[in-house]
């Protein structure tokens, strides 16, 4: 193969950036909810309410919200491959002497430090695969990045959760970042370094045009928010699940409810789904019908019959990946230029999203019931559905014409 043509599926280059790619993701969810299982533990240990302990996950997303803040500016100034090898092991090792810290607030402090590390890896992720994969393999290496999100996020709450029942929440906590720790030597020994890209000084007037494009362009600015809503509805639900299987009419143990996370597999099948779809099926379509279902089994998760409610939770992973996966290529293949700045964005929404309603209706379920938090989630789900439907109007043309041919037809 031509040292300077794209990683093409079936080429070596490909097989190794798949790899590493999904262990980057695997390393970076494993981490960033490691705490979301084991909230009540956290709760009774701490003697906080659950919308306090839930700070406990939302301080990594803030934190990576701010990082994504920072390397919207900054990212274009470092190697790719560099940059995710240190924020893969920097933050494994922030995971392992947060084992040792004796109060929430540190914790808490070192969440947010170590959700700003690791944001290196979301930053720059999805453009090296749009710079370094030839277009016909991006649907498939961005799937394979996301799968490893949804396996990292499914594993490290399985783990979380056994472990933490058997030898407590701090060797929990010990045992996900050691694994952390050997994932990102893995991918500093195995990740092809960027052919398309050289690290450039930041422009930053340069920056601030393509973020201020990006922010006030109709199709892009409805993922961004789209990525914030979906992934907020989300987080709450995975956030305080546990709380409500614990309670009656469950009453379910620590070790059955770890696995109830197994439907993190239905977020793989998700993502895959898409990935085929998308070569059949209008982007906008996919994205509308898996908001539509996600809300669907939002729905279900309000019954009081456990398998219908593992029905739903399932429909509902599914539905979510399937939308965020759709949502993020979407945005990466949109932006022409300027790739790092969007999806920067994309990210720093879909954090703040999953901090502030996260957290926030943590509140919400302490004061009210169960009931009252998924009528609440399902509404914003439902919000997702009317942002736009992702058009212009052409004056030239006289008529409805997608965005995506708005931009790669050169016109701003």
């Amino acid at each position: 193969m031509n040292p300077l043509e794209k990683a093409d599926q079936g080429s070596q280059r490909f097989r190794y950036i798949k790899l590493c790619i999904f262990f980057s993701g695997l390393s970076v969810f494993a981490q960033l909810y490691l705490f979301q299982p084991m909230l009540p533990m956290a709760a009774e240990h701490f003697n906080v309410s659950v919308g306090d302990t839930s700070l406990l996950v939302s301080s990594s997303t803030i934190g990576m919200a701010l990082g994504l803040l920072f390397f919207a500016f900054k990212a274009d100034s470092y190697s790719r491959k560099r940059l995710m090898t240190f924020s893969l092991i920097s933050s494994a090792v922030l995971t392992i002497i947060s084992t040792w810290i004796p109060s929430l607030s540190l914790l808490i402090a070192i969440g947010i430090f170590k959700g700003f590390v690791v944001s290196g890896v979301s930053a720059v992720a999805l453009a090296y695969l749009t710079e370094e994969v030839n277009t016909a393999a991006i649907g498939a290496a961005i799937s394979m990045y996301l799968s490893g999100n949804t396996i990292g996020g499914m594993s490290g709450r399985i783990l979380a959760t056994i472990l933490a029942g058997e030898l407590g929440w701090r060797n929990a906590v010990l045992v996900i970042g050691i694994e952390s720790l050997i994932l990102g030597i893995i991918f500093w020994k195995l990740f092809p370094e960027s052919q398309f890209f050289n690290p450039q000084k930041t422009d930053y007037h340069l920056k601030i045009k393509q973020m201020k494009f990006f922010l006030t362009n109709p199709y892009m600015l409805r993922l961004y928010l789209i990525a914030a809503l979906v992934m907020g509805v989300f987080v709450s639900v995975y956030n305080y699940l546990t709380f409500r299987l614990e309670a009656q009419p469950f009453s379910l143990s620590h070790f059955i409810i770890a696995f109830i996370f197994l439907m993190y597999i239905f977020g793989v099948f998700g993502t895959m789904t898409v990935g085929r779809l998308s070569k059949k099926i209008p982007a906008d379509t996919i994205l509308k019908g898996s908001i539509l279902s996600m809300l669907v089994g939002a729905l279900l998760l309000l019954s009081e019959n456990l398998y219908i409610l593992i029905f739903g939770l399932g429909l509902f992973t599914f539905s979510f990946f399937a939308a965020h996966t759709m949502a993020s290529q979407m945005a990466a293949l949109y932006a022409k230029r300027g790739k790092s700045s969007a999806t920067s964005i994309y990210w720093l929404f879909y954090y703040f999203g999953s901090s502030i309603l996260g957290s926030g209706t943590g509140y919400l379920l302490h004061s009210y019931s169960w009931n009252i938090f998924i009528a609440f989630l399902i509404y914003f789900c439902r919000g997702c559905t009317s942002s736009g439907n992702g058009q212009y109007f052409s004056k030239r043309q006289k008529k409805l014409i997608p965005h995506t041919y708005h931009i790669c037809l050169g016109r701003k």
